[in-house]
């Protein structure tokens, strides 16, 4: 059997997308990744002041985007739209060969309206299925793809979808043709024991440590839903995952949150 291939897929967070100098320099790092990659992005607070502007009132739910008919355009034009073009057109500039895609295209990433048992979330997708032959393909002759947190249901329906979790997905899907890291990108430096102190990095975890540090409540409870990706991610191939600030894509001394099993 022939070794896999390294392959970085990496998800920049809101924050990142919404600060301009930020963002350029992330794709610059971005950019310079040798070997097959993959990006992924959010919306950052775009959508929020788009519905804003038109009269929406956005609601969230433990995190969550409530996705009505109206708000579905809006994160439809914004994610699939304005961001992930401007991305496409930024590395470009820097020599990077990348293709912006939406679920719906290439029937790349395939999920089902959620049904949830008291919430009504709308328009949001949980994904099902994600074609890695069309993605072996688009890597093998060095597209860089660029997934947005939009995706389908094959029955003409776009859907909301947690760009945490198409990077979770994608990671497990394609960990089965190649070797894959995961990186969350985001404004703090990693994993902390103490929020408001980014030099509380808690530099790796493996399950055991993690299940002490969830019953001690030592992590902030907003990390817990994206941690339980991870440990997921890791279950089902993914090589590892790395959690911090970019910087930690150019260079490996860089403190952040490593997660292995």
């Amino acid at each position: 059997m022939q070794n896999k291939k390294p392959l970085k897929l990496v998800k920049i967070g809101g924050n990142i997308i919404d600060n301009p100098t930020e963002l350029k320099q992330f794709l610059l790092d971005f950019s310079k990744i040798q070997g097959l990659k993959v990006l992924v992005h959010g919306g950052g607070k775009s959508a929020t002041k788009m519905a804003e502007s038109i009269g929406l009132t956005p609601q969230m739910i433990e995190g969550r985007r409530i996705t009505d008919a109206a708000m579905l355009e809006v994160v439809v034009m914004i994610y699939a739209g304005e961001i992930n073009k401007n991305i496409v057109a930024q590395l470009q500039a820097n020599d990077s060969n990348a293709m912006g895609f939406s679920g719906a295209d290439g029937n790349l990433i395939a999920s089902t309206k959620r049904n949830h048992t008291s919430i009504d979330y709308g328009y949001v997708g949980d994904v099902k299925k994600v074609n890695t032959s069309l993605l072996e393909t688009l890597l093998n002759h060095q597209i860089v793809p660029v997934f947005c947190a939009i995706t389908h249901d094959g029955k003409g329906q776009l859907l909301n979808t947690n760009a945490d979790t198409i990077a979770s997905e994608l990671a497990i899907a394609l960990s089965e043709l190649f070797e894959v890291t995961l990186n969350y990108c985001f404004e703090k430096p990693g994993v902390l024991f103490d929020s408001e102190d980014d030099s509380s990095v808690i530099e790796n975890i493996n399950p055991e440590l993690y299940s002490k540090l969830k019953a001690e409540k030592a992590i902030h409870s907003g990390m817990i839903p994206k941690l339980d990706n991870c440990f997921n991610s890791l279950s089902k191939g993914v090589q590892e995952i790395r959690i911090g600030q970019h910087a930690m894509l150019k260079d490996s001394d860089t403190v952040c949150t490593i997660i292995k099993l």
